[in-house]
């Protein structure tokens, strides 16, 4: 009798002693969406009568499994602690906090993590954002923090940082939001995300898109993909659009999930999400960042770009993106530091053209007189009447070509697919779930049949009417002209202008509405300049009130 207590307390004692693990304090649970859905049937805009909103494919419970036992001891103590050091600050002032030993990087890391969770796993405020996460980032901030004394305040090395999942990296397949990329595990990274492994940054994860980068299907959500599901914008969850294709890009760093984001353009991709979301996005001139290792939709106007809280966070965030790529025919040996020395708090000297037909928005209207106060020379504009005929064929053609060069070169070697037939007879298998809303521009892409000599023809027309649009530019000898949201990004595209948008405010739906700029080709440090100046004239950008 005495040996079996003697045992039964001995095990007793041995299993008190065994470290428990932990539940996890937010759980991913699927929710029953169909009354949200069926609410939105009334939507007045046609493209947000959703037919889903949650992934069918992600379990998001996977996905914070290599963080579990981290997460387990950051309570929401330690966030809320954490907060005022971190929402909506720039990088110089993390970077101080770091050298101050208020926050550190893995700190920093654990909190993007734990907020990340916290509201992804509400059915109420979850964005559906996230399509993966890096599953050594905390090894790699702890990697950081050994060497954090020496690092300049301009810096990224131990910012974490979201990729759009149509760029290539090492530990987490690339998808573009398809499933026929599912399982795109590439050998090695963006030639980008080299470069931003470099500079030190931290690769936190992957975030949602227009699946293929919004050339796809026809009138179909902003923000979808059959990968990640839909994407909600912050500041009007299933209210007001994303913006597209970067959506994921642009809703994680309006929510602060991260330090900035990468999101990618061809026409509009990161005008139109940084405006929606309220953030700054600049699209660079073509050359200016490197295109390999992303999923192309046209070699002739893609590129990368930053999306961030602010417009210094851009600077930095491009000096730390930008390098020579030998493999990118494009790609130019550019001298420059996007942030070097500071950004001008000043418009002195500045020229700017207004666009006539803009004036009646009432909010752009409300900040060209702001900008007229300060001294900025105004000028106004009436565009002339351009044709825009071959845009769509310009990108069908591309996209023929493009596509199956990533596909043989740039991405997993086991995959099935080739070329675009072979994604939409993959599809066909199973529309409801890899094609709800159709496949109407992948099926144009296969029956365009415009030779390389017509592609040719069209894009040069395509140039000469952009310019002509444009040509205040030059004759006014302008630094930048003034937009709204993507309004004129296809007239930038074509011919080959960066744009830059910042937050001017927002309507009386308290949608966000954004001011962009149109520079003339390699004048990203100028716009910057612009943007910074008017950033600081306005300080419009305020966060979503849900996620604060």
């Amino acid at each position: 009798m005495k040996k079996s207590l003697l045992f039964l307390f001995s095990v007793l004692v041995l299993f008190s002693c065994k470290p428990q693990e932990k539940e996890p304090e937010f759980q991913f649970e699927k929710y029953d969406e169909s009354a949200a859905i069926e609410a939105q049937q009334n939507h007045q805009n046609g493209r947000m009568k959703f037919k889903l909103f949650q992934s069918k494919v992600i379990d998001m419970n996977e996905v914070y499994k290599p963080f579990q036992y981290d997460l387990a001891k950051f309570s929401e103590e330690n966030y809320n602690e954490l907060k005022p050091l971190i929402l909506e600050q720039d990088i110089p002032t993390l970077q101080n906090h770091v050298k101050e030993g208020k926050l550190s990087y893995e700190k920093l890391t654990l909190f993007y993590l734990y907020r990340i969770r916290k509201f992804e796993s509400d059915s109420t405020l979850s964005l559906n954002s996230i399509i993966s996460l890096n599953p050594n980032v905390l090894k790699e901030a702890r990697e950081k923090d050994l060497n954090k004394d020496t690092i300049s305040e301009f810096s990224m090395f131990g910012m974490p940082v979201l990729l759009k999942d149509n760029i290539n990296t090492k530990e987490m397949p690339t998808t573009a939001g398809a499933l026929a990329l599912e399982r795109n595990y590439t050998k090695t990274d963006a030639f980008i995300v080299e470069k931003l492994r470099e500079n030190g940054a931290l690769i936190l994860g992957k975030v949602n898109l227009s699946e293929w980068a919004y050339f796809f299907c026809s009138s179909c959500p902003l923000g979808y993909s059959a990968i990640g599901g839909q994407t909600l914008n912050p500041y009007g969850r299933a209210e007001f659009e994303t913006g597209g294709s970067s959506a994921g890009s642009g809703v994680t760093v309006a929510a602060n999930f991260a330090v900035a984001a990468v999101g990618t353009e061809t026409s509009g991709s990161i005008t139109s999400p940084s405006s929606q979301n309220s953030v700054v996005g600049l699209k660079p001139t073509i050359g200016v960042l490197s295109r390999s290792g992303i999923v192309p939709i046209s070699s002739t106007l893609d590129t990368p770009g930053p999306m961030t809280k602010n417009v210094i966070d851009n600077a930095i965030f491009m000096n730390a993106m930008s390098g020579y790529d030998k493999d990118d025919s494009k790609s130019k040996e550019i001298d420059e530091a996007y942030y070097q020395n500071g950004l001008p708090n000043s418009f002195k000297g500045k020229r700017l053209g207004v666009l006539k037909p803009l004036l009646g928005d009432s909010i752009y209207a409300l900040n060209i007189e702001k900008m007229r106060k300060v001294d900025v020379e105004i000028v106004e504009i009436t565009p002339p009447q351009i044709s825009f005929n071959g845009f769509i064929t310009l990108l069908n053609i591309d996209m023929k070509y493009d596509l199956p060069k990533y596909l043989a070169s740039e991405a997993d070697k086991s995959l099935f697919i080739k070329n675009v037939k072979d994604v939409i007879e993959f599809n066909k298998k199973d529309s409801i779930l890899r094609a709800p809303y159709g496949q109407q521009l992948f099926d144009g892409i296969v029956k365009d049949e415009t030779t390389l000599a017509e592609l040719e023809v069209i894009k040069a027309n395509l140039k000469l009417e952009a310019e002509k649009y444009l040509q205040a530019l030059e004759a006014e000898n302008l630094d930048a002209i003034l937009s709204i949201n993507n309004y004129h990004s296809g007239i930038a595209a074509v011919s080959f202008h960066p744009t830059l948008t910042v937050p001017m405010g927002y309507k009386t739906s308290g949608e966000p509405i954004s001011l962009t700029f149109v520079g003339k080709p390699f004048d990203e440090r100028n716009l910057l300049e612009l943007g910074y100046a008017f950033e600081q004239l306005t300080k419009a950008r305020k966060m979503p009130k849900n996620y604060q």
